[in-house]
């Protein structure tokens, strides 16, 4: 990723709509632990916010801020990112949570971020909801967010995020499962199987890229058939953008133990809308479906993209916008709708 401020300032501007939309975005961050990686905190504060430089990103932040109680609405919001992500795709997001009044913590997750990108994949995705767990705890046990109402707290990922969103809200899926799904759709979903490794081409040798791809998931998955799910009755209303979906058992998910609000986006080329939300939407007959973002790619839901140039030509075809796509209208369609459905469900009726 590379510097985008003027593209997250003139969308930034197209959502604001009230006069509390020039409240400063203060940041914490927390060290990783035993039970988890670091951990960022986005809020509202009085403090003023400065361009500041978080790796590539260039983002406006007031770093080390004070929360402002004032303008906090008492609750909290969850942000599981994608794989090989980290906090700062998520700030368009994050940005007008925070603008709303929520409080937003971020988890960096372990074996699957860009500080650490060993193990992603279902390795990943077995530790992943225990720490969106963890971080919750930690906010309670920091007296800075003291005033923090933790009773109900709200959960939004995309990606392999989304993927722990659905493990939050009472599914269950298992490696095994995973695999399965893999042995019969490798052709179809080949880089939601095996990620940015290498790619199909039409080419003689994409036979044989499937046989190596699958003998290796038989290895790695094969017979871990054990329901992977979690539990944490804090957690009372998620989102899930764009999730990986396939090795989920959906009679697990007719009826979310919680309201669960989908985004869905109708050209996605990572994760097939067919294989992944298209079913996962067929079968949840109490989802709230947000988005359907027409022509939007994997990408969409990320702050906006770096440069082309700076992105391998793989992950331009999987996560770059498609020809045509609008992203700042694609912005005004998902955002906002889920702020509206975090203040729902979350908030005190006015």
């Amino acid at each position: 990723m590379r510097n985008f401020l003027p593209a997250l300032v003139a969308l930034l501007g197209l959502l604001a709509a009230s006069p509390a939309n020039a409240t400063s975005m203060g940041m914490a961050s927390l060290p990783a632990d035993d039970a988890g990686g670091p951990v960022t905190l986005l809020f509202p504060t009085v403090d003023t916010a400065r361009p500041v430089q978080r790796g590539s990103f260039e983002l406006l932040l007031a770093p080390d801020a004070r929360p402002a109680p004032a303008l906090s609405n008492g609750r909290l919001i969850a942000i599981s990112h994608g794989s090989g992500g980290g906090p700062w795709p998520q700030v368009t997001l994050a940005q007008a949570l925070v603008d709303a009044g929520f409080t937003v913590v971020l988890p960096f997750h372990r074996g699957d971020s860009w500080l650490d990108p060993s193990q992603p994949g279902p390795a990943s995705w077995k530790l992943r909801p225990a720490e969106i767990s963890h971080a919750i705890d930690r906010v309670a046990a920091d007296p800075r967010f003291a005033g923090l109402k933790l009773d109900r707290v709200g959960a939004y990922g995309m990606s392999a995020g989304g993927h722990t969103m659905l493990s939050l809200a009472g599914g269950a899926w298992s490696p095994e499962r995973f695999r399965a799904h893999c042995e019969q759709h490798i052709a179809d979903d080949f880089n939601a199987c095996v990620g940015l490794a290498t790619r199909l081409t039409g080419g003689a040798l994409d036979g044989l890229k499937q046989w190596v791809a699958q003998r290796v998931l038989n290895w790695k998955f094969g017979g871990d058939a054990a329901p992977q799910t979690h539990d944490d009755p804090r957690i009372a209303a998620i989102v899930a953008g764009v999730p990986v979906a396939a090795d989920f058992d959906l009679a697990t998910l007719t009826h979310p133990r919680v309201p669960l609000g989908l985004i869905t986006a109708d050209a996605d080329r990572w994760l097939l809308p067919r294989l992944h939300s298209g079913p996962l939407r067929a079968a949840c007959q109490d989802c709230e479906l947000i988005a359907d973002l027409h022509g939007a790619g994997h990408g969409a839901l990320l702050a906006p993209p770096p440069r082309p140039e700076a992105l391998g030509a793989l992950e331009r075809e999987l996560i770059g916008d498609p020809p045509g796509f609008d992203r700042a209208a694609a912005t005004l369609q998902w955002v906002q709708p889920t702020v509206a459905f975090f203040r729902r469900h979350l908030l005190p009726a006015d």
